[in-house]
């Protein structure tokens, strides 16, 4: 386990998107399936990325086996795709991954015709023919489920229905898989909550290299702490017409009360006078941790709804917020489906008279957020126990930090 320690510090400047996890998983299994060369340029890597890569070159062998790592993407997207395969295939799977649900994927691959070891299973392993016909997900469970059957149906000999219960959850990174299906050649069509997709359809390349753009996921940590800066900081390399729906980080932040200026391919957000306000998580989830922080330091309540689903993530990131920001000092009340932040804090944990420990609970954004959280709120340097949990998806991410930091005292 390793640790850091992060010292209060006066953030400011400008720090370069690290390539998009979600789009750079889409973008390379569409290239792994295309039947022509593709070029994916992704100019940065992560365990998670590199998990996926490291699989679809995998299963070329036969039987093949799959270590996704704790990657739930990886893991979520490949297991459809190899029932579509008609693959054999063993999925070696770390961290919570096996405590994390597979239904109603799991039944809806077995109804069609794949052979799954018990869910829990480590390694879980499937046979068989997936078959085209109907499916039915509920969509407030994961978005990763409908995206893993829109990558796996379009290669079937038949068309198929793929028809959502409920209210979808995540909708934008649905909306990342239809788009670069759709960059690929693969077609689908949604009406009444449902998808048409014809089988029997091919992947093909587009012409020109598909370019991985910049991660508004993990950018957001440095807008949110850009809500803290009296200079700002300014995260280049962003796609400001993005599908990616944690570009609402920005919507979110300008509710805060923080300064924000667009630019064509970057954002500065600097400090104003931030104030409590209400947050729907249900298609941001993963803004959760970081604009928690950002609700410490907000004048009155901040309440964060529709989050339940967070508690099936890397860890339950509702206990795991509540107990790291309560550590540090604020005031937090877990509920069952969100927190709620009493703000107006701005030097955390005076009392304490020494330094403090606050664990990563083995989750990247729950480290990341205690690192935003201990350079800009607190009084006393912070140690993150665990904080090799940020390699699974922005390994250079306390390098850049150090940058900002020394940037900002300057």
């Amino acid at each position: 386990m390793r640790d850091v320690v992060i010292s209060p510090s006066e953030l400011g400047g400008t720090v370069k998107a690290i390539p998009s996890k979600s789009q750079a998983h889409r973008a390379l299994i569409c290239a792994a399936l295309s039947e022509k060369p593709a070029i994916v340029e992704c100019n940065g890597t992560s365990k998670d990325i590199e998990a996926t890569i490291e699989c679809l070159s995998a299963l070329k062998k036969q039987p093949c086996v799959l270590n996704v790592g704790e990657s739930g993407s990886t893991f979520r997207f490949l297991l459809a795709i190899v029932g579509a395969l008609g693959l054999n295939a063993e999925f070696v799977l770390e961290g919570r991954l096996p405590e994390r649900p597979l239904t109603p994927l799991y039944e809806e691959l077995a109804r069609h015709g794949c052979v799954l070891s018990p869910q829990g299973s480590n390694p879980l392993c499937i046979s068989g023919q997936l078959t085209a016909g109907e499916y039915t997900l509920d969509g407030g469970v994961s978005s990763q489920f409908i995206s893993g059957l829109l990558f796996a149906l379009p290669l079937l000999d038949g068309d198929s229905l793929l028809k959502l219960s409920g209210k979808l959850e995540s909708a934008p990174y649905v909306d990342l898989t239809v788009e670069m299906l759709a960059r690929f050649g693969i077609k689908s069509k949604f009406e009444n909550n449902a998808f048409f997709i014809r089988g029997n359809q091919s992947y093909n390349p587009p012409d020109s290299v598909v370019k991985v753009e910049g991660d508004w996921s993990n950018a957001a940590f440095w807008l949110c702490a850009g809500a803290f800066s009296q200079n700002g900081i300014t995260c280049t390399g962003l796609n400001l017409q993005s599908k990616q729906g944690d570009r609402a980080v920005l919507d979110v932040l300008e509710r805060f009360g923080a300064n924000i200026i667009r630019g064509d391919d970057f954002v500065t957000v600097s400090k104003g006078e931030l104030r409590g306000i209400e947050i729907d998580a249900g298609d941001i989830p993963d803004l959760v941790p970081v604009l928690s922080v950002v609700g410490v330091a907000a004048s009155g309540l901040t309440t964060i709804r529709n989050a339940a689903r967070l508690r099936i993530k890397e860890s339950d990131r509702l206990a795991a917020v509540t107990d790291v920001l309560t550590v540090l000092g604020a005031k937090i009340t877990e509920k069952d489906d969100g927190l709620e932040i009493h703000g107006g804090l701005k030097n955390m944990h005076k009392e304490n008279g020494g330094n403090v420990r606050v664990s990563s609970w083995n989750d990247h954004r729950i480290a990341m957020s205690a690192a935003i959280a201990a350079a800009a709120l607190c009084s006393q340097p912070v140690i993150i126990q665990g904080s090799e949990a940020v390699d699974k998806s922005y390994p250079t991410f306390f390098d850049d930090l150090r940058a900002l930091s020394r940037k900002g005292q300057g």
